[in-house]
């Protein structure tokens, strides 16, 4: 009996240790990315002494590493681990995305910001023969995709400007906005109407539709995709109710888990 106690409590502590640890990690991406061992006390709640040994052990699996400053800091080890993270919760929505193609005829992807990129973490064909098709795992620009000018219209002003900052605003094609201000410009109006538009500026010839993917586990975006000759104003004009509300549904999903 008493070993059977013994067994329960040494079960609670370890459940413990493992909230206590990823409330560690939470805290550090909540003061910013970077953070002293004094301030993640004061963010997380724990004592001193557990914010050490939590420290110490998350530094030897190489999820958490101490920068010059004595800061600690996010480590190299979390970036796997967040990536398949991501493509599952594309797999997760794909029941969802295989609706949205049969009503609207064209190629929809679900895309996630990942490192200041878009990442594409699930796709659904259209059944046309011309058609696009986007390679799960792909990376492209924020700034010249439809879905990336979704998920950047849902952040501050000073974090896009960072953002553009870092990446640069390469042409990808003669139509692809190269400068900050006119993006900029641009993002009150998506955030407003609750869509993007990416008018050849990733592909020419290609027109995408997208949407943000409200409340989501992270920032996400869902689009659908075609040849200019299909994907008209008035296509918009249908598409886009279906996508906001594909996009409400899937977001609930990915909450549920």
């Amino acid at each position: 009996m008493k070993e059977e106690v013994h067994n329960a409590d040494q079960k609670r502590d370890r459940v413990q240790v493992v909230e206590r640890a990823f409330g560690l990690l939470d805290a550090l991406v909540k003061s910013g990315g970077s953070a002293t061992a004094g301030q993640l006390k004061s963010v997380s709640g724990l004592a001193g002494p557990t914010v050490h040994r939590l420290l110490h052990t998350l530094m030897h699996i190489g999820v958490v590493h101490q920068l010059p400053n004595k800061e600690y800091a996010l480590g190299a080890n979390l970036v796997p681990l967040g990536e398949g993270a991501t493509r599952q919760l594309g797999s997760l929505a794909v029941p969802q995305m295989q609706s949205l193609v049969a009503e609207l005829g064209e190629s929809v992807n679900m895309a996630a910001m990942e490192s200041e990129m878009v990442v594409y973490i699930a796709q659904v064909p259209s059944p046309h023969s011309m058609r696009m098709f986007t390679e799960v795992g792909r990376r492209a620009y924020l700034h010249s995709t439809g879905v990336g000018k979704a998920m950047l219209a849902t952040l501050p002003e000073d974090r896009v400007r960072e953002v553009l900052r870092s990446t640069g605003m390469q042409a990808i094609t003669p139509k692809t906005l190269t400068k900050p201000q006119a993006l900029l410009d641009q993002l009150p109006v998506i955030s407003a109407q609750g869509y993007a538009i990416d008018d050849e500026e990733q592909e020419l010839g290609v027109r995408c539709l997208a949407v943000p993917i409200p409340q989501g586990p992270t920032r996400m975006a869902l689009s659908v995709s075609g040849p200019t000759a299909r994907m008209t104003d008035a296509f918009i004009r249908h598409a886009t109710p279906l996508m906001t509300r594909t996009a409400a549904e899937i977001a609930r999903k990915l909450t549920r888990g």
